[in-house]
């Protein structure tokens, strides 16, 4: 399981597993709660690389980050750091 402790967003933490390439079990602590299940629910059994793809670069509010752009910041570290 990965953590990633998130920097300009509502949503704290976000953890999640890598498997065979995969994307699972993700979950934010934090947040818009119903906005943050369907990141959740879409992104299920995706390929890390597909989420980064697809999340890195949202805005939210101006903030210059959104919980999906962290989130596929979380992922692309944890695929740096030899998640499978």
């Amino acid at each position: 399981m990965f953590e990633y402790r998130t920097h300009g967003t509502c949503a704290q933490t976000i953890y999640f597993d890598i498997k065979d390439g995969n994307v699972h079990s993700i979950k934010f602590d934090g947040g818009c709660n119903g906005n943050l299940k369907a990141i959740s629910k879409l992104c299920e059994g995706m390929k890390a690389e597909k989420v980064i793809e697809t999340l890195k670069g949202i805005d939210c509010a101006g903030k210059g980050t959104s919980c999906g752009d962290q989130f596929a910041i979380g992922v692309q570290k944890a695929l740096e750091h030899g998640g499978a």
